[in-house]
């Protein structure tokens, strides 16, 4: 008998304190016509992390277009309008019929593989409820960047370690403090790459549709796949999930 409630203990124990485990970041999976991607969202940005986790797990970007594509700029989608939308429809106006109070942080930036949120040209500039965009862009000189502050950005001068992200990296340094960026593309940059390649229309929405989905990671996958990029094994068996049961929603 008390070699049992020393097991109930010690198992109630490892319940409360694994109440700790919480990944740090929330993770979810872009599927597109194109292939997958990984998106990591960003903590300092939590009015757009908690908003876009809302609506991908209420299946809001099922079946969306990626409806506005430029080569070398970004790619574009989370209108609504878009599931059931006729050939050649013009989109880009629909959203869940609210917008997102802007969150400018210094330290994010329109680097390749960025996930920003899309907006119309309130003077608040306030993000669209559902509608992102991925940058691709492309890389700059230290000639072409000097230029952009000059022309673009009201002589606001651009860091030196973002300056060098932009001339290895790329990017569309012209958006900084303008629209709201929350998160990034940690793999599947290509397929960022391959959509942006598709033909289009003078509009810029592709001729051949570009669907996506959205996926978010469950608390154990995100775990385990943090885990991964610190070199340590994932964490699985039946005890685990047991485990899991009990912790608070992710």
């Amino acid at each position: 008998m008390k070699r049992i409630l020393s097991v109930l203990i010690l198992l109630l124990f490892h319940i409360f304190s694994s109440q700790a485990a919480v990944p740090p970041h929330k993770y979810v999976r872009l599927v597109t016509t194109q292939g997958e991607c990984l998106l990591k969202l960003y903590n300092e940005t939590p009015l757009h992390r908690n908003n876009f986790m809302k609506l991908v797990r209420q299946g809001y970007y099922k079946d969306l277009l990626f409806h506005r594509v430029i080569h070398n700029f970004m790619i574009q989608g989370g209108d609504p309008d878009s599931r059931y939308a006729a050939e050649r429809q013009r989109l880009g106006e629909g959203g869940p019929g609210y917008t997102i109070p802007a969150e400018f942080k210094d330290s994010l930036f329109h680097k390749k593989g960025v996930i920003a949120a899309a907006r119309d040209e309130n003077p608040e500039k306030a993000s669209s409820g559902s509608q992102f965009y991925i940058v691709q862009g492309r890389t700059f000189t230290d000639a072409g960047l000097d230029s952009l502050e000059q022309l673009r950005l009201g002589g606001r001068k651009i860091p030196a370690y973002q300056r060098q992200v932009y001339k290895t990296l790329g990017g569309t340094p012209h958006l900084d403090q303008n629209y709201t960026v929350f998160g990034e593309v940690i793999s599947g940059i290509d397929v960022v790459d391959r959509i942006a390649s598709v033909e289009t229309d003078r509009y810029d929405r592709p001729l051949q549709d570009q669907r996506m989905d959205m996926i978010p990671l469950t608390r154990r996958e995100a775990i385990n796949f943090e885990r991964e990029q610190a070199g340590l094994p994932p964490k699985s068996g039946i005890f685990i999930k047991f485990l899991d049961l009990f912790k608070p929603k992710y």
